[in-house]
């Protein structure tokens, strides 16, 4: 294949992959699941008959991919948010992964008498939730969860990964270098995560300090000087020994808490970015994979994902939030959106890399859960929120098409608010309402139609409004309009 026919075949392959996220959303179908199933139509067993079978190709596109997803995934976590779950968060990212590897480990050992080192390396593979199959699943579906979950999710899937590549490698030394100390493994796991967050919170800050400083002629250069600042900070963190994805993680979580500019256009950038990723990363998994060598898998991999989804992963999560206080169907809640993605098939490339006697069977088990959680998991969240009654999407979040850029330097933010049937503000005007005042309401949206208010005009049941509001006054607006 020519190189012009590669340039074809991928453009063509993720023009449909975006077609195919427009409409997944109407049908209910968890998006990644459908690149994925993209890619393996497009592979060798189906229809495109691409033949692709290169584990390291696949591996070093999932990681550069997962460098961007988990930069991205640290751009929009506010640190105001996720202040108060540090410690739940950081429990089930440590001890939850690591009770999630014993049990599916025993498990598998005792039900299909695999060696117990191997067992214990399955656990490894499948034991972190996904970031980007959890980002993804909680912004297509747009919930709107109670409380604390939601930023707990997303800080979880942002920051196990390190645990579950620390555990899957360490395993993998422990199988094919009988020399190998646990000793030297702990002094490597507390390497790598010091080295990561130490490497993260320093790029993060030079990356604040060099993009504000750099006075650059074209907005554009800010977003590519940031793209590549971001896979030096990987790839210098894992040279010295550290976890460069937690560094990549920790360094988009330490910007999106200070003042950048151009940070609206940042976010843009790589949320594009992280989708991008996402498709490439998945399309080139479902083109390693062959359909036919998963019917063998069938049955091992049913067990293994029903244990993992309706034991291990609830166990690990009461456990490791033991000491929280989360309620118990919050707890049920945060155990069902464990969803596995790309992270444990690009594990399960290591074994293959790695010349692993049972590496074959391990790839193809670890793909078919994968498939399973995706499916079970990620197509019923939203009705297990709503079950659980911890979901609150049907108070709908409006939106103006309005929005101010490069406000980064300002002390307002834009906030979009429906006047309820209150009689204290219907039928008032705006200089009438206290709650307003050091604010501005630049739009109104009254029965489908904008307008520009002036002081005098009389709000009306249902209005929707765009209001200026300086950053320290946002929630004094929004309980003053409720």
């Amino acid at each position: 294949m020519n190189f012009e026919s590669i340039l074809l075949s991928i453009s063509l392959l993720i023009i449909i992959s975006i077609f195919i996220a427009k409409f997944a959303k109407n049908i209910g179908v968890p998006v990644l699941l459908l690149f994925l199933g993209v890619g393996m139509l497009a592979g060798s067993e189906g229809p495109g008959g691409i033949y692709f079978d290169d584990a390291y190709q696949a591996q070093s596109i999932g990681i550069v991919a997962l460098v961007f997803i988990l930069f991205s995934g640290g751009l929009d976590t506010k640190w105001k948010d996720v202040k108060p779950i540090t410690k739940s968060a950081l429990s089930l990212a440590t001890l939850g992964v690591l009770l999630t590897t014993v049990a599916v480990g025993f498990f598998v050992f005792y039900v299909f008498g695999l060696p117990l080192k191997t067992s214990f390396l399955i656990g490894a593979i499948v034991s972190s939730t996904d970031a980007a199959a959890v980002f993804s699943i909680l912004s297509f579906s747009n919930l709107k969860l109670k409380g604390t979950v939601k930023p707990l999710l997303e800080l979880e899937s942002g920051s196990n990964d390190p645990m579950a590549v620390f555990l899957t490698i360490s395993m993998i030394e422990l199988i094919t270098n009988a020399e190998v100390s646990y000793l030297k493994i702990a002094y490597t796991f507390f390497l790598e995560m010091g080295v990561g967050l130490l490497i993260g919170f320093i790029a993060g800050k030079l990356l604040i300090s060099s993009i504000n400083k750099l006075h650059l002629p074209v907005e554009g250069l800010y977003m590519v000087f940031a793209c590549a600042f971001a896979m030096l900070t990987y790839t210098l963190t894992y040279t010295l020994g550290g976890s460069g994805f937690l560094s990549v993680y920790i360094a988009g979580v330490v910007i999106s808490n200070d003042e950048i500019i151009h940070k609206k256009s940042l976010y843009r950038f790589f949320d594009g970015l992280a989708w991008l990723s996402q498709i490439v990363m998945f399309l080139s998994l479902g083109l390693l994979v062959f359909p036919g060598q998963l019917i063998p898998v069938i049955g091992e991999g049913i067990l293994i994902s029903l244990f993992l989804i309706l034991i291990a992963r609830p166990v690990s999560v009461f456990i490791s939030l033991s000491a929280s206080n989360y309620s118990i169907k919050e707890k049920l809640f945060i155990s069902w959106v464990g969803l596995r993605g790309a992270v444990p098939i690009i594990l399960a490339t290591f074994p293959l890399i790695e010349g692993i006697k049972e590496a074959n069977q391990i790839f193809n088990v670890i793909f078919f859960i994968v498939i399973t959680s995706t499916i079970l998991q990620g197509w019923t969240t939203p009705f297990i929120a709503r079950l659980l009654k911890i979901d609150e999407s049907k108070n709908t979040r409006y939106k103006i098409p309005l929005e101010l850029t490069n406000t980064d330097n300002l002390n307002f933010e834009l906030i979009n608010l429906k006047l309820p049937d209150n009689p204290e503000l219907v039928k008032k005007s705006l200089v009438e309402i206290p709650a307003l005042k050091g604010s501005l309401v630049v739009m109104i949206n009254r029965e489908g139609s904008y307008f520009v208010p002036v002081g005098s005009t009389v709000l009306q049941k249902g209005d929707l409004m765009q209001i200026l509001v300086p950053n320290d006054k946002v929630e004094q607006v929004k309980s003053g309009l409720s």
